[in-house]
């Protein structure tokens, strides 16, 4: 009986509060510039993931990668990747231990919600999700690789 009373005492309380009419009507609250109202759909939602969020704003992601990432019949494929401000790329492949490489370019797309680039080239149709000051490839659906070598798939900015 007791716990009625209290919960219904509490019920009445917090519905008087809500109420109450504002005693400082003089006082206007503006809104912070970092409220989703004001933020422009261009700049990207804080999603708990600042460092992409400011790497899409500043695109401080242009530049050059480099990484050996696994092969299924060599020791690595050594990929020199160059993403430039006007959307084109070129890669450079060379297959360790062999006496065989790639050479493609060609456009780029970023995908500002996923935080991703699609290479768009001759032979190249990678994806790589952007991280801080690195890329990592992702496989041809966009989704991380797992496995045993996943870490193996991350080109570093030079």
């Amino acid at each position: 009986m007791n716990t009625l009373k209290i919960l219904g005492l509490t019920t009445l309380l917090l519905m008087v509060s809500c109420n109450q009419k504002d005693k400082n009507p003089d006082i206007k609250v503006a809104p912070q510039p970092d409220s989703p109202a004001i933020r422009s759909s261009a700049e990207p939602a804080a999603t708990g993931n600042t460092a992409a969020a400011a790497a899409e704003k500043s695109r401080d992601w242009y530049g050059t990668y480099e990484g050996t990432v696994p092969c299924a019949d060599c020791p690595g494929i050594r990929s020199v990747l160059t993403l430039n401000e006007n959307g084109s790329f070129k890669l450079e492949e060379e297959y360790l231990e062999r006496k065989a490489g790639n050479e493609d370019q060609g456009m780029y797309q970023w995908d500002s919600g996923n935080q991703v680039i699609t290479l768009n080239g001759n032979t190249s149709k990678y994806k790589y999700k952007v991280g801080n000051q690195m890329l990592t490839q992702l496989d041809l659906q966009g989704n991380s690789i797992d496995g045993p070598n996943k870490n193996a798939y991350i080109l570093r900015k030079k």
